[in-house]
């Protein structure tokens, strides 16, 4: 089914994407994108400029955020899809995530310090945003002030793991993520299954209590997957009971395989996500 109407999985400069939500919405719909969830990491900050914007470009746009948490010890990333917006324990929540990611950036700045490498947090150019910043974030002001050549090199050397500036995040448990964001009335959907390196065997079974934790969905259709894993998903979404999501995980113009809207089409027999929201299969709405 033709799904390069609808993508569920973007970022804007309100986490660690380049545009802004108003320059992200005009480039999905000169795309074609008639349906998007803006999903930023911890953060809904950009949804009220990009809910603006989506009036002008003719978008119906879906609340989204890209919550970060732990399964058996592993970082994951959960998408929370068609929330309200206005859920105070989600906002609380997201609170929490934001402090987290401050206090990281921190304990990074004060190990790059230690090394030499001083004032590298101040120079974070966050465009006045009120985010916290990110390890790529913190590579770009190293750039800038002369300290590498360039952001590759800030991972290899400094932030990358096993380096001497890493500092590994603590994020919340998955069951606690979940609980979240169904009290809000979304969708939680795995995000780029296959990115987390699990077999097989693993990768079903992280499914399976997904779904006892009262997971909806995984994207099935995301940016830089290998030959036959759409196939895979598909099959194992519905060993699982879960239905299927897409999503470009667009970032930047810079990286046009990973475009939005620029993203493969949903197999037939998969059970989209959006079909619960009122959206069609496979036609463009109008």
């Amino acid at each position: 089914m033709n799904s390069s109407w609808i993508d569920l999985h973007c970022h804007s400069h309100f986490s660690d994407g380049f545009l802004s939500p108003t320059e992200l919405l005009k480039r999905a719909a000169s795309n074609g994108v008639e349906v998007l969830a803006l999903t930023d990491h911890d953060s809904i900050s950009g949804l009220e400029e990009a809910r603006q914007a989506s009036f002008d470009t003719g978008i119906s746009l879906i609340n989204g955020c890209e919550f970060s948490c732990r399964w058996n010890g592993l970082g994951v990333h959960i998408l929370g899809l068609n929330f309200d917006l206005a859920n105070e324990n989600l906002n609380r929540f997201l609170v929490q995530q934001n402090l987290l990611r401050w206090d990281r950036a921190r304990l990074i700045n004060e190990k790059l310090h230690r090394k030499g490498l001083t004032g590298v947090l101040e120079n974070v150019d966050l465009n006045s945003r009120q985010v916290p910043p990110s390890r790529p974030d913190l590579a770009a002001a190293m750039v800038r002030l002369g300290y590498v050549k360039d952001t590759a090199e800030a991972f290899k050397k400094y932030l990358g793991t096993g380096k001497v500036a890493e500092v590994p995040q603590v994020w919340p448990l998955i069951d606690t993520v979940v609980q979240v964001i169904n009290e809000a009335g979304g969708g939680a959907v795995i995000a780029h299954p296959t990115r987390y390196k699990l077999s097989g065997t693993k990768l079903r079974s992280f499914m399976m209590e997904f779904k006892g934790l009262g997971g909806e969905a995984i994207e099935v259709v995301y940016s830089g997957q290998k030959q036959g894993e759409i196939g895979m998903l598909t099959d194992y979404a519905a060993r699982a009971g879960l239905l299927a999501s897409v999503g470009s995980d667009f970032h930047t113009p810079a990286y046009p395989w990973a475009d939005l809207g620029r993203i493969t089409s949903l197999p037939e027999r998969a059970s989209p996500i959006w079909l619960q929201w009122g959206y069609p299969n496979s036609r463009q709405i109008n």
